[in-house]
């Protein structure tokens, strides 16, 4: 079933988009909407009451009683950026009564409590307190990152070619950047803004109409693009085009008095932000924005079994871990008889290395852990209180996995070929490119066993190189167990990837189960004694 199309949204006879309260500035108030913020809308939840796709097709079912599939697709069609992905993230945790804390601001916490914070809004971290938590008691996580490849705005983006206005652009990861040409494309991101009595305020702007497009060259001007591969230079192919050229317009003249910050960038992108910021060119301090495809997230496939989606490495994850971590507490009894404390860590910048102020190479999940065990400490005096709360912890490193491809099978190990709609895939690799031993595994999946959730395994093939995750960075850190698992997908880093529906649900089960009954699970094995 194809998707919806622009001129069925457009036309549709019931709006598909309503307002949302998005941040609008660094303290979010998400019962007020700012009456000039015009970004701040978000999709509806998906019913059955509208079509997801052609309208002349049989209505979808988005997924089963209990289902978060829905959920999931209003969670990737607001996050179109890591900015928006935690900022939605932050939305929910705020609605499910979690308490948002500062780090730099002194902590009280609570057995029984749950809280937060973000950094750089971008990454995250959530726990939730068991109410019989003693000190030296540990933290079970599971970990997953909030950024995708993609293409972000150059800080001078402004050029022109050939009658056309161009933007500038980076790439960021190891996309499959191929991908992106001859697709309906727009920005998102964040701004500073500066107010009227002077002081800045940190937006985020999305431009949901078609505004850029990377055309490919006609195959009449390229004879042999089909024998030869299509092999585009991606400092000079890969410019999006914004419009032709006109002749100097006022926005032009204006531009030319401004100040060389704005004359970074195009006056006509400039109005755009400016139109949907609802304020002043002038106003606009400075951008941090991502090019990102405009088409919506959906359900496909014959029997709509299959998520149609970007961003799905590794947003997917990271909403199915939120989403557990907030059900498995939101109940007044939830907490009463955990010891552990449970906690989701959703890291930015794992595409690049991690290696960023809000990557999960820096500190901030073990930093948070300290503050946390020294706050509920009280008048222990005990010796090792943080290291032996990290010996009695279990990460979990959740990041989409490679799903055998039905036309490339020979590019997986011929017995550990994971498929769609089979259950989390348990990642291994010998030279510690993922961070999962036997033991970890086995504890993992005996979570699985115990719940009836089906589970995989995957090694990579000894003649080809193998990717990694936060998992090694994270384990290495200070020495916590480990597994590294995900969903299975197709296309990975494409502009669109897939995933299998019943493996969103069924990952969502399999982490909820995790932090309701790894405690009991994890007392019956001794390893070192």
């Amino acid at each position: 079933m194809a998707a919806i199309t622009r001129l069925q949204l457009l036309h549709h006879p019931f709006p598909i988009f309503k307002p949302c309260t998005f941040p609008h500035s660094f303290n979010f108030n998400f019962n007020f909407i700012p009456p000039n913020l015009h970004y701040a809308t978000r999709p509806r939840k998906f019913s059955t009451t509208l079509p997801l796709c052609s309208n002349s097709d049989p209505i979808p079912e988005v997924g089963s009683k209990g289902s978060i599939v829905g959920d999931l697709l209003d969670y990737l069609n607001e996050s179109w950026t890591h900015f928006h992905a935690t900022a939605e993230a932050k939305r929910q945790l705020i609605a499910a009564g979690f308490h948002l804390l500062n780090e730099n601001d002194e902590w009280d916490l609570k057995p029984g409590g749950r809280y937060f914070f973000t950094r750089n809004m971008s990454s995250l971290v959530a726990f939730a307190i068991g109410e019989k938590y003693t000190v030296g008691n540990g933290f079970h996580v599971i970990a997953a990152h909030t950024d995708s490849p993609c293409l972000k705005l150059k800080p001078k983006s402004a050029s022109s070619k050939s009658g056309y206005l161009m933007v500038n652009v980076q790439t960021y990861g190891s996309g499959l950047w191929h991908t992106w040409f001859d697709r309906d494309l727009s920005v998102a991101g964040r701004v500073i803004v500066r107010g009227s009595d002077g002081s800045f305020m940190h937006k985020l702007v999305k431009i949901k109409r078609p505004l850029l497009r990377v055309p490919t060259l006609a195959i009449h001007l390229d004879h042999t693009v089909n024998k030869d591969g299509f092999k585009p230079n991606l400092e000079s192919h890969l410019i999006p085009l914004l419009s032709t050229k006109l002749e100097e317009t006022s926005l032009e003249s204006k531009e030319k008095s401004t100040s060389s910050s704005k004359a970074a960038h195009h006056p006509l992108f400039m109005q755009v932000l400016s139109d949907e910021l609802n304020c002043d060119v002038d106003d606009i301090m400075s951008i941090e924005l991502n090019v990102c495809d405009t088409q919506p997230s959906c359900l496909g496939g014959g029997n709509n079994e299959f998520i149609f989606s970007g961003r799905l490495d590794n947003l997917a994850s990271s909403y199915c871990a939120l989403r557990a971590l907030i059900d498995s507490c939101k109940s007044s009894g939830d907490l009463s008889s955990e010891h552990a404390i449970r906690m989701v860590a959703l890291f930015d910048n794992e595409e690049v290395g991690s290696d960023s102020v809000q990557g999960a190479g820096a500190p901030t999940m073990f930093q948070a852990m300290r503050r946390i065990v020294s706050c509920l400490a009280n008048e222990y005096i005990g010796e090792g209180a943080f290291e032996r709360a990290i010996r009695h912890s279990f990460l979990v490193s959740a990041d989409m996995a490679h799903g055998v491809h039905p036309n490339f099978m020979d590019k997986h190990e011929e017995h550990h070929r994971p498929e769609l709609q089979k259950g989390l895939v348990i990642k291994h690799n010998a030279n510690q490119r993922y961070a999962t031993s036997g033991v970890t595994a086995f504890l993992f999946k005996e979570i699985g066993k115990i719940h009836n959730l089906l589970t995989q395994e995957f090694v990579v093939r000894n003649d080809m190189g193998c990717g990694s995750t936060i998992g090694p960075i994270l384990a290495s850190g200070v020495g916590i167990r480990t597994v590294d698992c995900g969903i299975a997908q197709l296309s990975m880093h494409s502009v669109r990837e897939i995933c299998g529906k019943e493996d969103v649900d069924i990952a969502y089960k399999h982490f909820k189960a995790f932090y309701q009954t790894f405690s009991s699970i994890d007392k019956k094995l001794q390893v070192d004694f």
